[in-house]
């Protein structure tokens, strides 16, 4: 057996004493029925569907049926008169309650062939319904609604270009969090969080808030295109104490669930065929004043401002310059033109010409404020002049918000400007004023730096005269190396090992590596944004800590040579002559010294020419070691040098250049991503 549940209002009438007031020729009254409980309301309902003659069924777009039933006049129903009695609380006799219900029942049939009049919501909205008696006072219809399935909600779809940046923003964000504060990045989260919750509800409906100053007359513009009097209207400010949403069509609840706007304050327009299809898909959301003395209506305001699709912005001829409007919301807005309509109300206070001089002013504010305007074909903001008393122009802001509704874009022209003004505001920590990067000359210049600071030229030309002192040592004459032998035991050696720096030595040569340190960092962060300048020099400090002592250490291992330089092939033949030259002077002097002692005789010739040839070749042996030591010499002192020099430059670019690069390369994809957000990036590819 089909659910049968009845429709009843349950509208808090205390809340909203404007909401009380019917239109006028009695077209519409509240619908209060809350003595009855919904369990109670459907079992009686099933007992007067089974006793009545004929059933009609119209189910509406949201795939409820509407059930009306009517039945014989002559035919007694003792229930149903008990019904329309409770209902009225009236104290009426029993056969005029009969002739009542009667009546009722008549009006009802009449009912069932009006399609006008007839549509289920399911949303929580609240209907109003009326029928004028025959005495000229409205009473409700009493309708059952056949829950048949839920309305079927369309979500929201973002284009591929939209999707792209949202995709490229979330990147953003995340490469971005170890590196900027949460505040800088607070609405650009937001913007994402928004765009994801309105991606889930309904890409069907188009939610336009209307916002204004006190007396704007924003409340009586909401009641003229709602068709009837639903907000409050007065000379008391604030008047409008809470948003009140109205929909023109089913399946926007969890849209206004989002806005936080409570069943209560949730409303219908006037029923019309040509302006449901005119508007279909519209919810129209009357904000409080955004100038309201009290502080929780401005908070609600922005509040509602930041999660609605479109703003109608009411103005009005003595406060369309006010400039907390403009300073605070049109300016900081401008980027969301194609999503606001500033509209000027009150246009019949205007005398002759006074209205389109108003009208040029405004737009000409609108332009100073950076807001594109909506003309000659081109996207922007729509300005208008209306009425919103006399109803002047209020067919044309409907027939604009019709067309603005049917294209079903807003909601992602919002999200889309709202990506723009994030990217506006990460402007300053993304944007850089030239190329970034180390180029190879700072790379350099920093390795050099290093090298001075270990001494790697000292280190080299150190091993080239401990290359040749072991080359004179080799080559040289015996009487030569006694005595450079008894000059060492007298001085310590030098050249042998590096020469070590002294402690005033050590402390220039950590405030060089220091330097170095300083200098790089700030040509790596030159151009950069601050926050990912400040990221590289951190990270240049925290590669130069320990820098100083593992550069000794490696000047230890790189730059003393290890064990005796390495000897040239021709040395064992400078030495066998070297020592053929001192046999030869021993030689004489042995035979001098016999022909002396008188051991041999007399033959002064040959021994002397002998002393002499030892005596002259050695030193020239010597000399010609020394001439031909200098290149090998060389080539040894500057692959020592090479060698502390590249030790030094590997260290330093482990500990300092590898962190800044990592940072530089960091950078370059935020930026790469930053540049797909603004859609640079996207139309370069």
């Amino acid at each position: 057996m089909t659910a049968v549940t009845a429709v009843t209002d349950h509208t808090d009438q205390a809340d909203h004493p404007g909401d009380d007031e019917g239109r006028e020729d009695g077209e519409h009254a509240r619908v209060e029925d809350d003595s009855v409980s919904a369990h109670e309301s459907a079992h009686k309902e099933e007992s007067e569907f089974a006793h009545r003659d004929s059933v009609h069924n119209e189910e509406d777009d949201s795939g409820h049926a509407r059930v009306e039933t009517g039945k014989d006049p002559q035919e007694p129903d003792s229930a149903e008169a008990t019904n329309a009695t409770n209902a009225t609380n009236a104290t009426e006799t029993s056969s005029a309650s009969e002739t009542s219900d009667a009546s009722e029942a008549s009006e009802a049939s009449d009912a069932t062939n009006s399609s006008d009049s007839e549509s289920a919501w399911d949303d929580g909205l609240i209907a109003r319904r009326v029928s004028a008696t025959t005495e000229g006072q409205a009473r409700p219809v009493k309708e059952a609604v056949v829950e048949n399935r839920p309305p079927v909600v369309t979500p929201l779809a973002y284009d591929g270009p939209l999707r792209s940046r949202l995709d490229a923003l979330r990147e953003l964000v995340g490469l971005s969090r170890t590196r900027l504060d949460s505040r800088t990045l607070a609405e650009a989260g937001r913007v994402l969080d928004e765009a994801v919750a309105r991606r889930r509800l309904s890409g069907q409906h188009t939610v336009v808030a209307i916002a204004g100053a006190t007396g704007s007359g924003k409340s009586q513009l909401f009641n003229a295109l709602a068709g009837v009097a639903i907000s409050e209207t007065g000379v008391r400010r604030p008047t409008t104490a809470a948003p009140i949403a109205c929909s023109w069509s089913d399946g926007a609840a969890t849209l206004i669930d989002r806005l936080g706007i409570p069943g209560r304050l949730r409303r219908r327009p006037l029923q019309s065929p040509e302006a449901e299809a005119q508007l279909r898909g519209l919810v129209l959301v009357d904000l409080p004043d955004h100038d309201s003395a009290a502080v929780q209506h401005r908070e609600q305001v922005d509040r509602i401002l930041a999660l609605v699709d479109a703003v109608i912005w009411v103005v009005d001829p003595e406060k369309y310059a006010d400039a907390v409007l403009h300073e605070r919301y049109l300016r900081p807005m401008a980027g969301h033109a194609e999503v606001t309509f500033v509209v000027l109300n009150q246009v019949d206070r205007l005398p002759g010409e006074a209205a389109h001089q108003v009208l040029d002013d405004l737009r000409r504010l609108l332009d100073e404020d950076g807001i594109a305007l909506g003309e000659y074909g081109e996207p922007g903001a729509t300005v208008l002049a209306l009425s919103a008393l006399t109803g002047d122009g209020i067919a044309e802001l409907r027939e604009v918000l019709g067309h603005f509704v049917a294209e079903r874009g807003a909601a992602a022209r919002r999200i889309s400007a709202d990506v723009d003004a994030a990217a506006v505001r990460l402007w300053p920590v993304y944007a850089n004023r030239r190329q970034a990067g180390l180029s190879e000359e700072a790379r350099d210049e920093f390795a050099d730096r290093l090298a001075d600071a270990v001494g790697a030229t000292a280190a080299g030309e150190a091993a080239e005269r401990a290359w040749r002192r072991n080359a004179n040592r080799a080559c040289g004459t015996p009487w030569l190396r006694l005595w450079r032998w008894c000059q060492d035991r007298r001085e310590p050696p030098t050249g042998r090992l590096a020469v070590r720096a002294h402690a005033d030595e050590e402390a220039t040569a950590r405030q060089r590596v220091e330097q170095a340190v300083r200098t790089v960092a700030e040509q790596a962060a030159g151009g950069l944004p601050a926050p990912w300048a400040q990221a590289v020099r951190e990270a240049a400090v925290r590669g130069a800590q320990g820098l100083s002592e593992a550069l000794d250490q490696l000047a230890v291992r790189a730059g003393t040579p290890v064990g005796r330089p390495p000897r040239p092939g021709w040395w064992p033949v400078a030495v066998l002559a070297q020592a053929s030259m001192t046999i030869l002077q021993v030689i004489g002097g042995l035979w001098l010294l016999g022909q002396v002692i008188g051991f041999m005789s007399p033959n002064l010739g040959v021994p002397a020419l002998l002393m002499v040839i030892g005596i002259v070749g050695g030193p020239g042996v010597e000399w010609a070691c020394k001439l031909a030591v200098r290149g090998p010499a060389r080539r040894y002192g500057l692959e020592a040098e090479r060698r502390l020099r590249e030790a030094a430059s590997g260290c330093g670019r482990a500990r300092v250049l590898d962190p800044v690069a990592a940072e530089l390369l960091r950078y370059r994809e935020v930026r790469e991503q930053y540049l797909r957000v603004t859609g640079i990036g996207a139309s370069a590819g």
